[in-house]
């Protein structure tokens, strides 16, 4: 017979990804949010988040100004895909989430959890769906 010891460590992380779990919360902090649009994708905060028709499958095409005004949805140090949430690796080097290949982004006229104010700006950009 086998038996587990937890130490707090342990414990304590396993308490804290069923705690994210029981609170809707997907990879990057990522959690589904009800709008007047229907059910988004959006960050830790409540803002949704969006995709860029300009970009390619596991590739972000927005960098520079672009990033400025549509933040991307970094990916943190040591984190991995899971599911439908990958990580993908910008040009600068750094991480961003992406869900079902198209990278996440943020937008900078969003200034309330829920707002949706970038969906089809410039007819390229729209509400991350689930």
């Amino acid at each position: 017979m086998t038996f587990f010891k937890f130490t707090p460590l342990a414990l304590s992380l396993a308490l804290s990804a069923s705690a994210a779990l029981a609170a809707g919360h997907m990879v990057g902090g990522v959690k589904e949010m009800n709008t007047p649009a229907g059910t988004v994708l959006a960050n830790a905060d409540g803002m949704t988040l969006y995709t860029f028709d300009n970009d390619t499958t596991g590739q972000s095409n927005c960098n520079g100004g672009c990033a400025t005004n549509w933040p991307p949805l970094m990916a943190e140090d040591g984190a991995h895909d899971h599911e439908a949430f990958t990580v993908i690796t910008r040009d600068d080097g750094t991480h961003q989430w992406a869900y079902n290949g198209e990278a996440l982004y943020l937008w900078v006229g969003d200034t309330n959890p829920g707002d949706i104010s970038g969906d089809g700006v410039n007819g390229v950009w729209h509400i991350a769906q689930p």
